[in-house]
């Protein structure tokens, strides 16, 4: 039987338990390898070269080359819910990000929905941290806004970033009054106006890497860019890069990618495109001006995300420099699917932004505007699932994962072997040797190592009876194997679920409620008992 200790001494032990380490080991435990995660806001699934598309990322691609492609790796269907996930190996409603921007429910305040990392599970940076590495974080951080929820404490040794969910990428500007927060580990601190945000969290990152690099510890760093998230803003230089590319329109675009993913090994040759968006206005049906407005936005998208491979690129040139970057395993990924909103156009911050942006042609893609590409270009990046960000179909939540480096075997393999967000915790700490406190206060992780599994040991991280749930903004889904039922649109009802097979229909397509009953009676069933086990709490619940 296990023993149970206060939630503070099991980190207490594991700190003795690594000093006592590094002293009879000496040089043996320095040998544990760096560890760099890129985490890319909003990527769209097909908007990687690697991943068959038409923009320019040979850095990411280059990854790729050397490492493992994953094209089944799944996420939450929004940015904080993953964020949680990430940083917690949990159910979001557990880490404590039930719903993005919303503490508590229905005015009540309610255990999952604290809109920050709880006190249920315990950070893996801190983890990390007391197991000997330096830990370090630039960019996005989404998971609170007090000191007591920011990075620092969530055991980051050094930390610059934006704690909202998104704002302008050249100032502190945001969604609403009063602009963005920043923090430098404990201390509130001023945008620098002017930086470029992937230029500026890349500049942090290396210089906190530099600082620590004689420290005879491995690191962890996390690089959280806020690209090519909108609002679709790039330095002049890049304004024009990919002028008249798209002129062709978003439906091309879609049909295009659909091909290029297939001739690239992501999906299967026998893949069928799912049925496109009724309300999306074909492009055939927009007038020439509407046609140019809309091609404008896919290229400064285009645009924004070179410019963040070419971020990306300046860590590498740095890593191989110092010669850190062989002992590096290296893990890139986005954080959901690609974005169909924009805020400029509809939503709660319209009037607000609107007065500080300007959006008129001319003004596109320079921080004077606040452009999104929107639903139209945004499902022509999903092209093989259906829908976006936001939806729990496999649009919203299956995303690109990429790894290379120490303890990944294999080279240049693209593997659709089932993965969460919530591996990749325990995957670091397997890595580090370090152990998630076992204590009746903390919930135990329920993503699982892929150690084994990137080394070549084991051909799968999960076996068929492993589920992943998850509720966020009246969007459900549970999945078992190749079953999973989900809801398409609020609000939330177990009536409104449906049942697909992702094997034969990762497009889902083809809802299966009425033809396989007893499928659904016992993932319902199920469902019900995860709801349970995670503390989802629906309205009625009240």
């Amino acid at each position: 039987m296990k023993r149970r200790f206060s939630s503070l001494l099991p980190l207490l032990l594991l700190d003795l338990l690594v000093s006592v380490s590094l002293a009879q080991t000496g040089q043996e435990a320095d040998s544990r390898p760096n560890i760099l995660l890129i985490v890319a806001d909003d990527l769209g699934y097909a908007d990687v070269g690697a991943y068959g598309s038409d923009i320019n990322t040979p850095n990411i691609d280059s990854l790729a080359a050397a490492g493992m492609l994953f094209t089944h790796f799944h996420t939450g269907p929004s940015c904080g819910p993953t964020r949680a996930m990430l940083m917690s190996g949990n159910n979001n409603h557990v880490a404590g990000m039930a719903r993005q921007l919303s503490i508590g429910l229905l005015g009540s305040p309610v255990r999952g929905y604290e809109n920050s990392l709880s006190d249920r599970i315990v950070p893996f940076p801190k983890l990390l941290q007391s197991a000997g590495y330096d830990t370090y974080m630039a960019g996005k951080w989404h998971l609170g806004l007090n000191v007591e929820k920011s990075p620092h404490a969530a055991g980051f040794t050094r930390s610059f970033a934006l704690l909202d969910g998104g704002g302008s990428h050249f100032d502190a500007r945001g969604l609403r009054e009063g602009g963005n927060s920043f923090r430098e580990d404990e201390v509130l601190v001023t945008y620098p106006t002017g930086r470029f945000s992937s230029e500026l969290y890349t500049d942090r990152l290396i210089g906190f890497i530099d600082e620590g690099k004689n420290n005879d510890k491995p690191f962890f760093a996390f690089a959280s860019y806020t690209a090519p998230h909108w609002p679709l803003q790039v330095p002049d230089e890049y304004l024009d890069m990919y002028a008249g590319h798209y002129d062709d329109g978003y439906d091309s675009l879609r049909e295009r990618r659909f091909r290029s993913l297939q001739e690239a090994g992501i999906i299967p040759l026998t893949s069928e495109l799912p049925p496109r968006i009724d309300a999306i206005t074909p492009w055939d049906d927009l007038s020439p001006d509407q046609q140019r407005y809309e091609s404008r936005k896919m290229e400064l998208y285009a645009a924004l995300l070179d410019n963040l491979d070419d971020n990306i690129g300046r860590l590498f040139d740095y890593l191989k420099e110092n010669n850190l970057f062989d002992n590096t395993l290296i893990v890139f990924m986005s954080d959901n699917g690609a974005d169909g909103g924009d805020q400029y156009e509809r939503g709660p911050y319209k009037e607000y932004l609107r007065s500080q942006f300007d959006n008129s042609y001319d003004k596109m893609g320079t921080s004077e505007s606040f452009v999104a590409y929107d639903a139209p270009w945004a499902e022509a990046a999903t092209a093989p699932f259906h829908r976006f960000k936001g939806y729990s179909r496999q649009g919203g939540i299956v995303s690109a994962m990429i790894a290379a480096g120490p303890g990944v075997a294999s080279r240049g393999v693209i593997d659709s072997t089932y993965l969460t967000v919530m591996d990749i915790a325990p995957t670091f700490l397997d890595i580090a040797g370090a152990e998630y406190p076992i204590d009746a206060a903390i919930e135990p992780m329920v993503g699982e190592s892929m150690v084994a599994f990137l080394s070549g040991r084991t051909d799968s991280v999960h076996d068929d009876d492993y589920v992943t749930t998850m509720f966020h903004r009246s969007h459900a889904y549970l999945r078992q194997g190749d079953w999973k039922i989900s809801n398409l649109n609020p609000p939330f009802d177990e009536s409104s679920f449906e049942l697909h097979n992702l094997r034969e229909d990762p497009g889902e397509s083809r809802n299966l409620v009425q033809d396989e009953p007893e499928k659904l009676a016992e993932l319902i069933a199920l469902w019900r008992q995860e709801r349970k086990r995670f503390g989802i709490i629906l309205p009625e619940d009240l």
